[in-house]
């Protein structure tokens, strides 16, 4: 649509179409399909969700080869004789025979640097060692398979680390003898407290711990000026006389709530921007049940990001508009930009993506759950429950850091007693959302298993989309510890699109690297722009070429943003013409458990 066109402003209620009503589902089981789909529903609950047949067919794939590869087994064989005789010179008086990989924070605790606690620890590392080279050991093995089997190991071994027995671990000793067995008498109000959390807890809406919605986190000041059957449009309220004359939309994931954005007054990227004199728009997505189960990703964008850029362009008299997607809402983001840029839809002034992939070739470890057979697997379990839940969600990321997040957790608050100090990033992420079954299929299986988003396949209204078409002033961020959104694989953009492009690689992980508000210590970014038409550097070479500076990425991005903007003018009313505002910020589809 041309800048020029009028502005029609939105419908304030926009009802679901037939794509949101699931298939109705029968009474009784009437098929085999339909009964292996529960089967395999009622399998997931002691799987985690994954698919029994993946993993059999990738051991069956590893122990197949290494059958015949007997000569390999062998010298494996022989180097865990030598494994051995580095233990034994390191009992004897000798230098440390392994030391812990970076971030293995198991055995940091002085008292597993003392007799026979560190043998017993060196020996786990050892151990450890050979098995990874064990796993990659015989040729052949399809890589993918490879993967799932190194995968399946390494949970094995987190598992049985004497770290995780009261009896094995001398910290949990220690703290034991000094307290009388209180740490367990904690440990076990830990974990009723948990459990309580986990299933609700009585707690009232917007309430997380000692945070409040609205009050502690999401708590900078607007008005909700829309909302639909999918999402509520914020408009924040103005702090600065002249603001930009381009407003920013946001368009954040939906696998968690959008106030990442927003925690607390002195973290939050929407309450910054606001303050740069930004007038700043977020859209705050619906928590889905069953009854949205067929809702799909093109939902999200028809009645997400392209719904609320009407509203935008309704409120700010049809200027054009800075968009701004983080991790998967930054892939629909790029996708509706592509759409818009085939359709010759110039309404964008810029693009903004944060830790969002657009290429999946190297999507992380993430990539060990996509398969044929596991989304399959998977689609079973959300077409009966009609929705992934959060915890089933939440559970395969921290499968990916198990030692981290799961055990180490365990060890602290469940035999240590001890209890973590609540932060608003943890009540955050305790904030879990659903995914619509549909939508999350058709993400999983066009994005992430076949890629066609980058290969020019993904389509839209029935024709396909290429993101080369995009012809705006790019600004990405990818973070330098990202599981979810691998950096180089958000780097990939540079190869699908030649426009100018300012890329941050930022210190930190998918979320703090971006909750990375100026004055906090320890933080450092690089950047570089390419020009339009320019060279593009490969990821490494980008690395090695870009030295890193100390302090934030906001005020880079802040900076960018007035480049790629007009002359400052008056803030715009708020909410749409003859419209008053719905309710106060942050809405009513974030209090939705």
């Amino acid at each position: 649509m041309p800048d020029s066109m009028p502005v029609r402003p939105p419908d304030a209620l926009i009802p679901p179409g037939p794509a949101h009503s699931p298939d109705p589902a029968p009474a009784q089981p009437t098929s085999g399909a339909e009964l292996d789909r529960m089967l395999h529903s009622w399998q997931s609950r002691f799987t985690a969700g994954r698919s029994p047949s993946t993993i059999g067919l990738a051991m069956l794939d590893w122990a197949a080869h290494a059958g015949n590869a007997p000569f390999q087994m062998a010298e494996l064989l022989q180097a865990s004789f030598a494994q051995w005789g580095r233990l034994a010179q390191a009992a004897l008086g000798g230098p440390p025979a392994i030391l812990p990989q970076p971030g293995d924070r198991r055995f940091e605790h002085e008292a597993w640097r003392a007799r026979p606690y560190d043998m017993l620890s060196q020996a786990v590392l050892l151990g450890e060692e050979w098995w990874g080279k064990l796993v990659q050991g015989p040729g052949g093995v399809n890589p993918q398979n490879r993967r799932i089997v190194a995968f399946s190991v390494r949970q094995f071994l987190d598992l049985a680390s004497p770290s995780n027995v009261a009896w094995l671990n001398p910290q949990v000793i220690a703290a034991t003898r000094a307290s009388g067995g209180a740490n367990f008498a904690a440990g076990l109000r830990n974990l009723l407290r948990d459990q309580a959390a986990a299933h609700g807890g009585g707690a009232a809406p917007g309430e997380l711990g000692a945070f409040r919605i609205g009050k502690d986190l999401a708590a900078t000041p607007g008005k909700v000026v829309f909302r639909n059957a999918l999402m509520e449009l914020i408009q924040y309220s103005p702090t600065t006389e002249l603001v930009g004359a381009e407003p920013v939309l946001i368009v954040p994931a939906w696998i968690m709530k959008y106030y990442i954005l927003d925690l607390s007054p002195g973290n939050s990227l929407i309450r910054w921007l606001v303050g740069q004199g930004r007038t700043v728009f977020a859209i705050s997505w619906r928590n889905p049940g069953a009854e949205m189960g067929g809702t799909s990703l093109d939902d999200y964008r028809s009645q997400g990001v392209m719904a609320a850029l009407d509203t935008v362009r309704a409120v700010c008299g049809g200027a054009k508009v800075h968009a701004t997607g983080y991790c998967l809402g930054g892939t629909l983001l790029a996708i509706a930009a592509a759409a818009m840029a085939r359709d010759g839809d110039d309404r964008l002034a810029s693009l903004s993506l944060f830790a969002a992939q657009t290429d999946f070739t190297e999507a992380g470890e993430l990539q060990l759950f996509i398969t044929e057979d596991q989304l399959d697997f998977l689609g079973d379990i959300v077409r009966t429950q009609g929705y992934l839940s959060s915890a089933q969600m939440g559970g395969a990321f921290q499968m990916l850091r198990s030692n981290d997040l799961i055990w180490t957790h365990a060890v602290n608050d469940y035999l240590l007693g001890g209890q973590d100090k609540p932060t608003d990033l943890m009540a955050w992420n305790a904030d879990g959302t659903r995914l619509p079954a549909r939508m999350h299929m058709e993400y999983l299986r066009s994005l992430f298993l076949n890629n066609d988003l980058a290969e020019g396949r993904f389509q839209v209204d029935g024709r396909p989309l290429e993101m080369g078409d995009t012809r705006l002033p790019m600004f990405v961020v990818g973070t330098e510890r990202d599981h979810i959104a691998p950096w180089h694989s958000v780097f990939k953009l540079h190869q699908l699109n030649d426009q100018a492009l300012t890329f941050v690689l930022t210190s930190g992980g998918h979320n703090a690297g971006i909750v990375s508000e100026p004055g906090y210590p320890h933080r450092h970014y690089r950047i570089r722009t390419r020009d339009a038409g320019a060279r593009t550097l490969g990821w490494r070479e980008w690395e090695g070429g870009t030295p890193p500076q100390d302090g934030s990425w906001w005020p880079e991005w802040g900076s960018w943003l007035a480049r790629h903007s007009g002359t400052p003018v008056p803030p715009p009313p708020m909410g749409l013409p003859g419209r008053p505002p719905l309710c106060d910020a942050p809405g009513t589809y974030v209090l939705e458990a």
